[in-house]
């Protein structure tokens, strides 16, 4: 390598200087012509040359005995007027070549002759000057087109002129075959779209909508908002009487099933206006165009029917499958991935709602959320079924945004047409009262220019039932059937059903209902309510028996876990606990909040995982630090939360927010060519560190909790065994030592049980080291009928070859387990 430069070019001063730039000059600038090309030049030559062979061809077809030369002779007597354009054109290309060559002759004609035509016809306006040029052209083509008739017919020009309708007329059969197989065609393809942009509609007029406001039950604070809309639709000049215009669009957005298609029939039928329901998958269509039709075919129905009866009501459900243009829906939601939108978007309230930051600031915090401010990695684009072909990602969006604020045309031919030609102005279109809906749970699919004011001027939040929203949700359904549940009854029903919508409400009463069909009854009953819950929350439970030594460690797995948020988790209370195997489970513990609430604290959060790692902790202390695969999912949960806590939520040792400064990436690169880690590689190696200290902090904090109420986790795993299913008030008893509604836990705080638990414990460790059976039964007890406090006995009864309790009527479990005091 020379050490005077660049390999390969010659050093520095010893190679020729190089040129320099020059800029190309513009046309204004130039004092000649600019050159023409060659084909420029010579294409009229060209044309007026295969004109004239034309000519002279036919007139030795005319006549075949006729010498060349004569024809030529004759061609150019009779078609003079092709050779003097030819010389015409001729002289124009002397001219220009003059002109590209002579700064004195381009100037002089120019400036002097064509220069002062065009002053002389500036003084006309541009319409006139349009008007003129026009029908110069229209008699330049009139003469053009008698002089070919007359050729054609051998006639004069002038007569060929005077001949032409009587022409024109003689070709029409001909010209009408023409136009017919042109319109055969084009009406194909037109009947074709016409019947593809047909239907995904569903019109229902005045009175057809049964549904009213106070059949929306749960959501009165969005209900009152929408009422505000009606009132506005209903009386609009109410508001443009003060300068104002009445919002024409509304979007509701929230989980599934929360009442936003509900309250949009509502509204229907409040107003008793005409309302269109249009099918989510409408506008997704396999031709490119037709979800285009749709929506000029949608928006014309929608003004006939607001003049018609004075305003109308259209409902776009999902909306986000027509109102995103494909790069706005990534990320993974639902059962493919886990999504939690955030910014504008999210689900729990944010502190003070940007409110604090200045409007620069909050956009671009906002875009980040979303995916399309600058500095964002581009998120993965969710794949829109027929986008590629002229779905509801290309043109229908498009069409969608120009209907709902683009400018009315006035209506009708005469008003448009007619009038216009008379010199008259069109009549304005009417003030439509057309109220658009929509409603998504995918806001964030959404594109800007369809929410902005004047296409959706307002934006709701449907959301979760609050606890008295749920207690009217429970009312209005169970009004439809007959059941035992009294107000007491319905208000921890409501607390301990949190997150449920209307929808899973109404399936919640109905599977009650379901139930109690099947025992032979018409009365929903408490225990047919909460049957009806489990079964909707976890499924059916599989009619299987497990083996004994692993029933007994499926019980003490729940049971640390019912153990431990008996003790930690304040702010949770158990709703029911068993082992009866389900399709995706072995067991679980349900906890529920005690009320409505709309934060989490760290001191929370860490009992969470305290509950999730009492499994693993529970399993290594009772089986001499063996555990099974069981764990798994309460360490993936746990793993989440704490990174979480960790890496977004400030509540670990550090406080940035991992998301941001993993999206920057502004000094990876350079790191990299320095031979470096990344700083997002490094990021994630120290954030796992973390991650694993504080599960680790935990852990061992569970252990010792586990180990300070030995007894009661095997109380809680007994009384899992003999009953399979507990509630969450029975294990409260059993730890307290005290009655309960099923079990009687002042038993279980007796030495006796205690002495023989550690007994039948110790005998499923050996079995499950050995891969054996258990020896012994599970250890049973009763009330003695003449005992106030209840007696730990080891019953002389049979027991099922899986060491599960006696199902005869002399075992004790037949009787109470304690005595109604």
């Amino acid at each position: 390598m020379s050490s005077n430069g660049t390999p390969g070019l010659p050093p520095p001063g010893t190679g020729p200087a190089p040129t320099e730039y020059t800029s190309r000059i513009r046309d204004e600038d130039r004092t000649t012509r600019k050159p023409l090309s060659f084909w420029d030049r010579a294409k009229f030559l060209v044309m007026l040359g295969v004109a004239f062979g034309v000519l002279l061809w036919a007139e030795l077809v005319d006549n075949p005995i006729i010498p060349f030369e004569d024809a030529l002779r004759d061609t150019v007597r009779s078609k003079w007027w092709i050779l003097a354009l030819g010389g015409l054109e001729v002289l124009r290309q002397i001219h220009y070549l003059i002109s590209e060559h002579s700064a004195g002759w381009h100037r002089f004609w120019t400036q002097r002759v064509f220069g002062g035509v065009e002053r002389k016809t500036g003084r006309l306006n541009d319409w006139n000057r349009f008007r003129i040029a026009r029908a110069l052209k229209y008699l330049f083509l009139l003469a053009l087109l008698s002089i070919l008739v007359g050729a054609m017919t051998d006639t004069s020009p002038v007569i060929a002129l005077l001949e032409l309708p009587s022409t024109f007329v003689g070709a029409l059969p001909m010209i009408l075959q023409v136009v017919f197989f042109m319109f055969l065609a084009v009406i194909q393809f037109a009947a074709i779209f016409y019947f593809l942009s047909r239907g995904g509609t569903e019109v229902y007029f005045p009175d057809d909508v049964k549904t009213r406001f106070s059949d929306v039950w749960g959501q009165d604070a969005v209900l009152e908002r929408v009422k505000e809309n009606i009132i506005f639709l209903e009386n609009p000049e109410k508001v443009e009487a003060k300068g104002g215009y009445v919002p024409g669009g509304i979007l509701l957005w929230g989980p599934p099933g929360t009442g936003k298609t509900l309250m949009a029939e509502a509204v229907a039928g409040e107003t008793g206006r005409p309302y269109i329901f249009v099918d989510p998958g409408a506008f997704t269509n396999m031709f490119f165009g037709v979800g285009i039709l749709k929506v000029k075919s949608l928006f014309r129905k929608l003004r006939k029917l607001a003049v018609r009866y004075g305003g109308v009501i259209v409902f776009f459900d999902e909306a986000d499958s027509l109102g995103n243009r494909g790069q706005l829906a990534g990320g993974s939601g639902g059962p493919f991935g886990r999504f939690e939108p955030s910014g504008p978007w999210a689900t729990a309230p944010a502190c003070n709602g940007m409110s604090y930051l200045n409007p620069s600031t909050a956009s671009h915090v906002m875009h980040k959320a979303m995916g399309t401010g600058q500095g964002s990695p581009p998120r993965a684009n969710r794949f829109v079924m027929g986008a590629g072909m002229g779905g509801g990602g290309m043109g229908t969006l498009q069409a969608l945004l120009t209907e709902l604020s683009g400018l009315k045309k006035p209506r009708g031919f005469m008003n448009r047409v007619v009038r216009r030609s008379l010199g008259m102005r069109p009549k304005p279109p009417p003030k439509y009262r057309i109220l658009v809906m929509m409603a998504t749970n995918m806001p964030q699919a959404l594109d800007e220019a369809l929410l902005r004011p004047g296409r959706i001027d307002r934006i709701y939040r449907v959301g979760y039932p609050s606890k008295v929203g749920r207690i009217r949700t429970f009312e209005g359904y169970l009004a439809k059937v007959k059941h035992q549940l009294t107000a007491q009854d319905l208000d921890k029903l409501a607390t301990i059903t949190p997150y449920h919508t209307g929808a899973t409400i109404k399936d919640l009463v109905n599977e009650a209902l379901v139930l109690a069909i099947r025992d032979g009854r018409d009365v929903i009953t408490w225990r047919d309510v909460i049957k009806a819950k489990q079964l909707k929350a976890v499924g059916p439970p599989e009619d299987v028996e497990y083996i004994t030594r692993e029933r007994h460690a499926v019980a003490v797995h729940e049971a640390c876990h019912a153990v431990m948020a008996a003790k930690v988790q304040r702010h949770m209370i158990i709703d029911i606990a068993t082992i009866e195997k389900g399709q995706t489970f072995l067991g679980f513990v349900a906890p529920i909040p005690p009320e409505e609430r709309f934060t989490q604290w760290r001191t929370e959060f860490e009992a969470d995982i305290m509950v999730s790692l009492a499994s693993l902790a529970g399993e290594r202390l009772f089986f001499d630090g063996d555990n099974s695969s069981g764990v798994r999912g309460d360490l993936e949960n746990a793993t989440s939360v704490a990174a979480d806590m960790e890496g977004y939520w400030g509540m670990g040792s550090t406080i940035a927010f991992h998301d941001v400064i993993g999206r920057s990436g502004r000094s990876d690169d350079m790191r990299r060519q320095a031979g470096r880690g990344s700083e997002s590689d490094l990021l994630l190696r120290t954030l796992g560190q973390r991650i694993e200290r504080k599960l680790e902090e935990l852990l061992s904090s569970a252990e010792q909790i586990l180990r300070e109420y030995r007894t009661q986790v095997l109380a809680v795993a007994h009384a899992l065994e003999a009953h399979k299913t507990v509630t969450g008030e029975d294990i409260e008893a059993i730890i307290d030592g005290r009655a309960g509604p099923l079990v009687d836990g002042r038993v279980y705080a007796t030495p006796e049980f205690a002495a023989a638990a550690e007994a039948y414990h110790a005998q499923a460790l050996s079995a499950h080291k050995g891969h054996g059976i258990i020896d012994v039964p599970l250890p049973l007890f009763h009330t003695r009928p003449t005992a106030e406090e209840p007696v730990f006995v080891l019953p002389e009864t049979t027991h099922g070859g899986n060491g599960a309790p006696g199902d005869d009527e002399s075992s004790p479990w037949a009787r109470p387990t304690h005595t109604d005091e």
